[in-house]
């Protein structure tokens, strides 16, 4: 029998429909007559018939017509709300994808799957799972190692041994011996306690990953989970059912315990869950609503489940992505600004960076080369200062390669950290099936990540202290010998006077940002667990930062495409002038003012979907084959160049001095 799960004020009711001819106006009114039952004042609920109210879909909040029949609006299954008049919206439920993640985007069901055995996951596949590109698979080899550690937990508690967080309480508790009559109930109080966080919940990309996280490691064979638990954890994230997972209560050590908790806690079908059919809902309706059953702890289980790094590290990956793609994109997007200010090249000569050979530098000078190159790229805007009697140029110009560069070399350090916490066993205790023990160790302790990723915030952080500054040089007329602030009638005009003054109060956020977060510690559980890496405001703030420096550049990009305005009919280098196209096609020329903030968050999405890169990133390539002999294309997802340094080669748009 056809059925829907409908929300009612605070309550979710289960309404069963045997005839689908049935109205949306009968499902509000059979939803509200369950409600009231048994409730001594009716809920506050008059008369049902005579009450006034509407239906919309928990997914989307689309309002349903009250007299359009059940199967021409909804599907068995559907979630809908009943929104009383009078009634205030609770926050829980509006929007249905709270959060303001960048990965958000329109769901659709993946038909490509990732085999996970806990050893091959990157960042970026992370990443792709986070926006639901694939489904997931164990490897056999994977399934033999988990069958084999959980045999040993089995033996285990068979034997009545006494073993940490199997037979016994947890950090302070660690001596209380439990008897086995209570080792299941033992390990429900302990995802249900350690369910403490607090804050905006996470996004459903960013569940999807720490979902996709765990599993992983559980995969590798050293946690004690039983295979029949995963396979229900991997169920629930093919169907995209996603815990309520608080952003805030983690201190890293012992892991991620309360994030973790609440991501076990909705796959027990307690608290809530988000699927892209249910929108957020309990979670017991959600997995029901896909044909899941909520998992049954078995021992150790509950500890497997919330013991490791995953919030930390799937935060991380997410961070060290998006700080790989702004990085190199800022590359292009100054190399356009020194253009506009009709900038010299010469400072970007290889044989400069030959002789202090950072791998980063190198690059960076090597893309503006790449760019800005007359003789590969003809440049009417380098041929018209060509003889000027400038000498050089501002350090935000000439020092890109060495600002720009320590950048690149930071996230390929950080990028190796994370990329191996990825695929680390980060429980306690480790299960070690082939010794036939249980071993106590802190592989919990998020450090590693933590310290990583409060050096990513340091490092990416610089791309917009330089780039605030060259917005300023293209603001200030006396620095760019453009009208102020980029506008004509300026004065009746302000142009861009308030976007500088956004830039600038976004790096000035970010210098506060930047303090390490893994500098501090507090003593918790009892001064059991003593010292703690507060991993997970890393990674938060870290994310905060890098989405803070593409706004930041994406305001740059606008100004330096505002700045070619000023300087037409003259054009500058092919892959330049297919950069300003792109912006164009989202943001038009700055004639006289109107409304801003707009078109920043337009070129905000292109930098967020790499458009800027993959436009110019063909020319850069050809231009390696072309420079450098028996070179190869770097791979698109490389930080810096792993080929051979290209002859020194003078470009005809240096100033010759």
């Amino acid at each position: 029998m056809p059925r829907f799960t409908v929300h009612v004020r605070d309550e979710w009711l289960t309404v069963p429909c045997r005839d689908l001819s049935c109205t949306v106006q009968w499902l509000g009114l059979e939803a509200l007559k369950r409600y009231i039952k048994n409730k001594p004042d009716n809920g506050g609920i008059g008369s049902v018939q005579e009450t006034s109210f509407y239906v919309r879909r928990c997914q989307g909040q689309g309002l349903l017509d009250a007299d359009d029949t059940l199967e021409d609006t909804l599907e068995d299954n559907d979630f809908v709300e009943i929104v009383i008049d009078g009634d205030t919206m609770s926050p829980d439920f509006n929007p249905s994808q709270p959060g303001s993640g960048h990965l958000n985007s329109p769901y659709r069901e993946p038909n490509e799957y990732i085999l996970l055995d806990g050893n091959n996951l990157t960042s970026t596949d992370l990443v792709n799972l986070g926006k639901a590109l694939y489904m997931i698979k164990l490897t056999p080899e994977a399934e033999k190692k988990v069958g084999q550690s959980r045999a040993l937990i089995e033996n285990i508690v068979t034997e009545n041994k006494v073993v940490y967080g199997i037979t016994t309480g947890f950090g302070k508790f660690a001596r209380t011996v439990i008897p086995n009559s209570k080792l299941k109930e033992l390990q429900e109080n302990l995802v249900r306690s350690h369910s403490a966080g607090v804050g905006k919940p996470l996004s459903p990309e960013r569940s999807r990953m720490l979902l996709a996280l765990r599993i992983n490691v559980l995969a590798k064979g050293y946690s004690g989970i039983s295979l029949d638990t995963l396979h229900q954890m991997i169920e629930a994230f093919n169907a995209s059912c996603l815990s309520y997972v608080p952003e805030k209560g983690t201190v890293g050590a012992s892991g991620d315990l309360a994030p973790l908790s609440h991501l076990a806690l909705g796959l027990m079908g307690e608290g809530k869950m988000w699927s892209p059919k249910s929108g957020w809902a309990d979670a017991k309706y959600v997995l029901e609503a896909h044909g899941l059953k909520p998992i049954s702890l078995k021992p150790k289980e509950g500890l497997a489940l919330i013991n490791g790094t995953q919030m930390i590290t799937s935060l991380g990956s997410e961070a060290v992505e998006r700080a790989l793609a702004i990085a190199r994109q800022a590359d292009i997007i100054a190399a356009l600004t020194l253009e506009v200010l009709k900038g010299t090249t010469k400072a970007f000569d290889s044989d400069i960076h030959e002789l202090r050979p950072h791998p980063g530098q190198k690059e960076v000078a090597f893309r503006f080369r790449s760019l800005l190159d007359s003789d590969h790229h003809p440049s009417e805007i380098a041929e018209s200062h060509r003889f000027c009697d400038r000498v050089q140029d501002a350090y935000t110009l000439r020092c890109c390669p060495q600002v720009h560069g320590v950048v690149n070399d930071t996230i390929a350090f950080v990028k190796n950290i994370i990329d191996t916490e990825i695929n680390s066993a980060t429980d306690n205790p480790m299960v070690f099936a082939e010794r036939g023990e249980t071993i106590s160790g802190g592989n919990f302790h998020g450090e590693y990540p933590a310290k990583a990723l409060d050096y990513l915030a340091i490092g990416v952080h610089e791309l917009a202290a330089i780039s605030e500054r060259r917005i300023e040089r293209l603001c200030n007329p006396s620095l760019s010998e453009l009208p102020a602030f980029l506008v004509c009638e300026g004065g009746l005009n302000s142009g861009f006077m308030i976007a500088h003054c956004t830039a600038a109060s976004l790096v000035s956020e970010n210098k506060v940002l930047c303090h390490p977060s893994s500098v501090d510690s507090l003593s918790t559980s009892a001064a059991t667990e003593d010292h703690v890496s507060m991993g997970g405001w890393a990674a938060r703030k870290a994310l905060k930062v890098i989405e803070h420096v593409e706004q930041v550049l994406s305001i740059e990009l606008l100004a330096a495409c505002q700045g070619i305005e000023f300087l037409r009919p003259l054009r500058t280098t092919t892959p330049l002038e297919k950069v300003y196209d792109l912006v164009r096609s989202v943001a038009k020329p700055w004639i006289r003012d109107r409304f801003m903030a707009p078109d920043i968050e337009a070129v905000h999405r292109l930098l967020l979907d790499q458009k800027i890169w993959k436009v110019a990133h063909p020319y850069i390539e050809k231009y390696r084959m072309e420079h450098i002999p028996e070179s190869r294309p770097v791979s698109p997802t490389a930080f810096v160049l792993d080929s051979p340094v290209s002859p020194r080669k003078r470009l005809r748009n240096e100033c010759d001095h």
